[in-house]
C-alpha cells in the first residue's frame, strides 16, 4: 500500500511550536497551505537539530561562490512569525526520522519527516505508512530557524551546575528551584 504523503510545495506557513507547559511540552512541526494543514510531533532535541542543520545548509549556500541563489543572512522582517500554532493541533504522527535536502531546481530546503517505526508483520514492506514532505524557500527557512531556536530556548531554565532543566520544585543535583 502506498504511503500517505502530506506534501506542501509552497506552504503559507512552516513553524515549530509547542502545546503544554515547560517541562511537559509537546513540540510540533506545523505546516499550512490555505485551509490544509498538517502537524507532526517532534522531540525538543529533534526541533533543535532540525533548525541547526537547516541553518548549516543556508550558510553553506551563502559561502558557495558558485551558488546562483540569493540567500538571506538574517530572517526577512516580513517573514517573522511569532503567532501560536493553528488550532486545533491534530497530530498526524510522531516523527522518528527526519531528512533534509536542498533542491536547486526550486531553490528550496526540503524537509521529510517519517513516523517512528511501528511493529510490522512479516508480509508488510519496510515502507512507512505516511510521511510529511515540506519544501520551503530560503527566506522562509531562515524564519523557521529563528523561530524554532526561540521556541526551544523558551522552556525551563538550565541548571548552572549540571546543565539539565530545573523544575519549579528544584533539581536532582541540589540546585535551588527555578525562579
Amino acid at each position: 500500500m502506498p504511503a500517505l504523503v502530506h506534501q506542501f510545495d509552497w506552504p503559507d506557513r512552516v513553524v515549530v511550536g509547542t502545546v503544554g507547559l515547560p517541562g511537559s511540552r509537546t513540540f510540533y512541526l506545523q505546516v499550512r497551505d490555505g485551509a490544509r494543514r498538517a502537524s507532526v510531533a517532534l522531540e525538543k532535541e529533534q526541533s533543535a537539530v532540525l533548525a541547526e542543520k537547516i541553518d548549516e545548509i543556508l550558510d553553506a549556500l551563502m559561502a558557495d561562490q558558485q551558488n546562483r541563489f540569493s540567500v538571506p543572512a538574517a530572517t526577512p522582517a516580513e517573514l517573522v512569525d511569532n503567532e501560536p500554532l493553528d488550532q486545533p493541533v491534530e497530530e498526524e504522527f510522531r516523527a522518528g526520522l527526519l531528512r533534509l535536502a536542498w533542491d536547486p531546481s526550486t531553490a528550496q530546503v526540503v524537509v521529510e519527516a517519517f513516523p517512528l517505526e511501528e511493529e510490522q508483520s512479516d508480509d508488510e514492506e519496510d515502507e512507512p505508512s505516511e510521511m510529511l514532505l515540506v519544501r520551503m524557500p530560503v527566506g522562509t527557512a531562515r524564519a523557521f530557524v529563528e523561530r524554532t531556536r526561540q521556541v526551544v530556548r523558551s522552556g525551563r531554565p538550565l541548571c548552572p551546575r549540571c546543565g539539565q532543566p530545573v523544575d519549579d520544585d528544584g533539581h536532582v543535583c541540589g540546585a535551588p528551584p527555578a525562579p
